[in-house]
This record gives C-alpha cells, sequence and structure tokens, in this order.
C-alpha cells in the first residue's frame, strides 16, 4: 500500500482533529484519580469527544468496544474499560484515544502516575517519552522511516528497557491504519524515505522487563510477559520540510 502524502486540505484538517484530541486528553488526564474505574475515564473520553462534533475511532474498530484503550501497570496496550477495575494509588495508567474529524484520524496516547507511584515507575514513562522525542529528531524529509525506529529503539535498550516488538506505529489520515507500519526498534533497512505531507502515529512502548508480551483471553488487551510495568506514548506527527509538527500536542 502507498503512503499517503496529504494535501493542504487534508493536512488542516488533521491539525483540528489533533487539536481537539490534545483536549481531550488534558480532560482525562484531570479527571485521573484512585477510586474512579477504567470505565468512568472511557465514558469521560467518549463525552469529550462527541461534545466538539467528532466521533470516536476506537469504538467498534475491528470490534473493539469502547472509546478509549485503558491499560494499567503490566497492561501494554488496548485495556478494555470495565466498571470492575478500579484505578489504584501507585498504578501507572496508558489511556489511547482517537477520533475522526470530518473524516480525518487524530491518535495519541499518554502514560500518567496515579498518586504516588515508585521511582521505577516514574522513570519508565519519562524514559518512554524521551524515546519518542528521540525518534522524532529524524522525522523530516529526506531521512528515512527507520532512522526514527532505530533512534527510539536504541534509546531505551541503551537504558535497560524493553522494546514492545509485536506492535508499532502507523501511517494515519482518511483510515486509524495506513501505511506505513513504524517499528520501535532498529530494523536491518532504512525503510522508505520520508516526504512532507506524510502523517505518521508514532508511538513508543516501553516495558520495565523484557519486550515480550502477549494477548489476554479478552483478544484485546496486550500484557508484558512477565509482569513488569509497560509504558505507551504518542503522537500524531506531520512530516514537513524542517522540523515535524506535533499535530496532538498542546504544549
Amino acid at each position: 500500500m502507498a503512503i499517503s502524502i496529504k494535501s493542504a486540505r487534508e493536512i488542516e484538517l488533521m491539525k483540528e482533529a489533533g487539536r481537539i484530541l490534545a483536549i481531550v486528553h488534558e480532560e482525562m488526564e484531570k479527571a485521573l484519580r484512585p477510586g474512579m474505574t477504567t470505565k468512568d475515564i472511557d465514558k469521560l473520553g467518549e463525552e469529550v469527544i462527541r461534545s466538539y462534533g467528532c466521533i470516536p475511532s476506537f469504538l467498534n474498530y475491528n470490534g473493539y468496544p469502547a472509546s478509549i484503550c485503558v491499560s494499567v501497570n503490566d497492561e501494554v496496550v488496548h485495556g478494555i474499560p470495565s466498571r470492575k477495575r478500579i484505578i489504584q494509588e501507585g498504578d501507572i495508567v496508558s489511556l489511547d484515544a482517537g477520533l475522526i474529524y470530518k473524516g480525518y484520524h487524530s491518535d495519541a496516547a499518554r502514560t500518567h502516575a496515579i498518586g504516588e507511584v515508585s521511582q521505577k515507575a516514574k522513570d519508565l514513562i519519562r524514559i518512554t517519552e524521551e524515546c519518542f522525542f528521540e525518534g522524532i529528531k529524524y522525522a523530516k524529509e529526506g531521512n528515512y522511516l527507520f532512522d526514527i525506529s532505530a533512534a527510539i529503539g536504541n534509546y531505551a535498550t541503551e537504558r535497560g528497557y524493553g522494546v514492545v516488538r509485536d506492535l508499532c506505529g502507523h501511517g494515519i489520515g482518511m483510515q486509524l491504519h495506513e501505511a506505513p507500519e513504524v517499528p520501535n526498534y532498529e530494523m536491518n533497512r532504512r525503510g522508505p524515505k520520508l516526504r512532507s505531507g506524510m502523517t505518521l502515529a508514532i508511538e513508543p512502548m516501553i516495558n520495565v522487563g523484557t519486550w515480550e508480551v502477549e494477548w489476554l483471553d479478552d483478544d484485546w488487551t496486550v500484557v508484558t510477559r512477565d509482569g513488569s510495568l509497560s509504558s505507551h506514548y504518542e503522537n500524531t506527527v506531520l512530516i514537513t520540510e524542517d522540523e515535524p509538527i506535533l499535530l496532538t500536542l498542546s504544549k
């Protein structure tokens, strides 16, 4: 599948989709607290998405039953919100959200510390975010896609962390998942050359322990194989001739 190059009009629509999604994440972060359920945060996220006239990207996507993926502690991604799952002091909670604005998707994820968490958890969250920013140093026209991948993976592994290999980032636009796939570890080739107008969802998923993961019986929730903590950080990124534009980051 060819990698789509967005027109000026499409870029403006994706910028607005990203701007709204950044607000959604800010509202969810403000609401997160011990004692709430993962279903509570899903409900809030969907309400904020719809309040801007947008559609949740994830709801019913390939059968996924919620609008926000809420993954706790050793859950890497795709945790299904539940009224029975209570968020506790000391947890780390990854929120992955996407929305559709006038036919165009945005996608972003953040991992949050709930109250006082361990130093190990704090370091993991920080390193995962730093991995993303190391990667996007190479996200500009003329570089190669897997330059981003290598920068992400090497930054994590040099610090002793596991880089999830079974899941990756992706192109994004009129479809939630478009070409190309964006691995988070070094590849044996350079991949396609980056061009201005490409839009990518770049999303390091980093574990304290092994990179290996497994799927729970719900066929959605991905957990670390060794039960170690996992963190997820993602933005929708526009490739330009100069520095990349982070469409889903308001700060």
